[in-house]
């Protein structure tokens, strides 16, 4: 009898002694200013609310608008996507941790055959004394099966699932945070449209009466022809702008529904009645770009995806050494009644050693080796391209907001200033003391400083909600965790379950 000893000796030196192949990660070092060139002030747009990152939508002051987002973190369908993404990405740690673990299979069968007595074997058996040309057999297996992971492969395979799970969530939160920045934003939209609207409005109301008054003066010949068509002129462009601002704010309402997983037209009816521009909170917790590390889950996720890739070297690199897996086989197989099934003459049982070494294929997993390698730079060279965009997203962001709020200040002041100058000229052509120029050139002046300050105080608002997005506002950093690991008993559970 041939003793297995030795080997078995072999095998657990192998597996006490077993090592993980490639690279270990480590977070590479990005180089980051220490704080950022622009800082924001609330002094400048006259605001004295403050809103944190974390729930930044509700530094508006606006209760719809933190409604609107509530519902789109709820109802989107894009952010329905990321979760179901996300239970993918869970799903492949389990098949990871799954290989590292024991499975196991049972199988039974039953079979009735009838012999045919023309083929050799049939002539056989029925040249023998007794022989029925029916038989029946019976069979009933347990398999076991384990590869050993002597060299890491499979657990650098594990280690690139968790890392890509990971990737997965913090890309989730990233979906999350786009969200609820663009339904803002088209909320914000739609307010500061019908802000313009409302101006266009009162304009053409303005531009009529001044119409009118001068068709009454030219009846009574106080006025010259060439002064009603250049009242009728003016009154038609300020009309010709409502049809596009109308256009502008169905197009911002449908887009809000579709925000909110809804159809369009939905929520319209609630939009109708106007409210003012939500004004731009200011910024606490603002951090340093360090801090966008942390808080940013786009730069997470391209992080984690770093950490996966350089887990795939090893992987790669684990295919030159030998694997190593255990199989074991233990049944009952009879062809007489099925009561003799599991009796001693029935039983079964074999053990089975493998090795499988790829010796003569080092070419093509030089070439698999290369490519992870090349995967791992490329994933390198985004994270770090990632960072860089990152912290240019907040520059802009932030600039962007400190002038938006300078500039809706300045126009709110020459607003006001050109609404007296208007009155005064219209007083004095009423007075014959200016033209009728004069009165068309100031209404004119005055529809383009007020649609311009509505402008601002839309973009100054946009900015803001641009701004905590490129913060990373929305979200807590420590909701990103990876799944922990089953433990031998859970697993070896799911891994005989999946054999059955």
């Amino acid at each position: 009898m041939v003793s297995h000893r030795p080997l078995l000796l072999l095998i657990g030196a192998a597996v006490l002694s077993a090592c993980t192949v490639g690279p270990d990660y480590r977070r590479p070092d990005v180089p980051l200013s220490r704080s950022y060139m622009t800082q924001p002030s609330s002094a400048t747009a006259g605001t004295t609310a403050s809103a944190t990152l974390s729930a930044w939508w509700e530094g508006f002051d606006d209760p719809l608008l933190a409604h609107y987002v509530s519902v789109a973190l709820a109802q989107n369908l894009d952010l329905a996507q990321a979760v179901a993404r996300i239970d993918q990405a869970r799903a492949r740690v389990g098949t990871a941790d799954a290989a590292l673990l024991p499975s196991a299979s049972v199988s039974a069968s039953a079979a009735r055959a009838y012999q045919s007595v023309d083929t050799p074997v049939g002539q056989l058996l029925n040249a023998t004394p007794g022989y029925e040309r029916w038989g029946t057999e019976y069979e009933t297996n347990l398999e076991a099966g384990w590869e050993i992971d002597i060299f890491g492969g499979l657990r650098r395979q594990r280690e690139a699932a968790l890392a890509d799970y990971s990737a997965t969530q913090a890309a989730a939160v990233a979906t999350r945070l786009a969200v609820a920045a663009q339904t803002a934003d088209i909320y914000v939209t739609i307010r500061g449209l019908q802000a313009r609207l409302d101006i266009a409005n009162r304009q053409v109301k303005t531009q009529e009466e001044l119409l009118a008054d001068v068709q009454l003066l030219y009846t009574k010949g106080a006025a010259a022809d060439y002064q009603v068509q250049q009242a009728q002129g003016s009154l038609d462009q300020v009309r010709a702008t409502v049809p596009a601002l109308n256009a502008g704010l169905d197009a911002a309402l449908n887009a809000l529904d579709v925000m909110l997983g809804s159809p369009p037209g939905t929520h319209r009816a609630e939009l109708l009645a106007a409210a003012p521009i939500p004004a731009a909170p200011s910024i606490s917790g603002m951090g340093t770009p360090a801090d966008l590390l942390q808080r940013r889950p786009d730069l997470i996720a391209a992080e984690r995806h770093l950490a996966a890739s350089n887990a795939r070297i090893g992987a790669a690199i684990s295919e030159y050494y030998p694997t190593i897996s255990l199989d074991a086989f233990l049944g009952s197989a009879t062809a007489a009644a099925a009561g003799t099934l599991f009796t001693g003459g029935a039983s079964q049982a074999a053990g089975l050693v493998g090795l499988r070494w790829r010796l003569f294929d080092f070419a093509r997993i030089n070439a698999d080796v290369d490519e992870a390698k090349g995967a791992d730079a490329q994933a390198l060279a985004a994270y770090r391209l990632a960072v860089l965009r990152a912290t240019e997203d907040v520059e802009n962001s932030l600039s962007s907001l400190v002038n938006r709020e300078s500039q809706a200040a300045t126009l709110s002041h020459a607003e006001s200033s050109l609404s007296k100058a208007r009155d005064s000229s219209m007083a004095a052509y009423r007075g014959g003391a200016a033209s009728f120029i004069d009165v068309l050139h100031a209404d004119e002046t005055l529809l383009q400083a007020s649609d311009a300050r509505a402008q601002a105080q839309t973009e100054s608002a946009r900015a803001a909600i641009a701004t905590f997005k490129a913060l990373g506002g929305g979200w807590n950093p420590e909701s990103v965790q990876p799944p922990q690991a089953p433990t031998a008993r859970s697993g070896g559970k799911t891994a005989a379950m999946a054999g059955a």
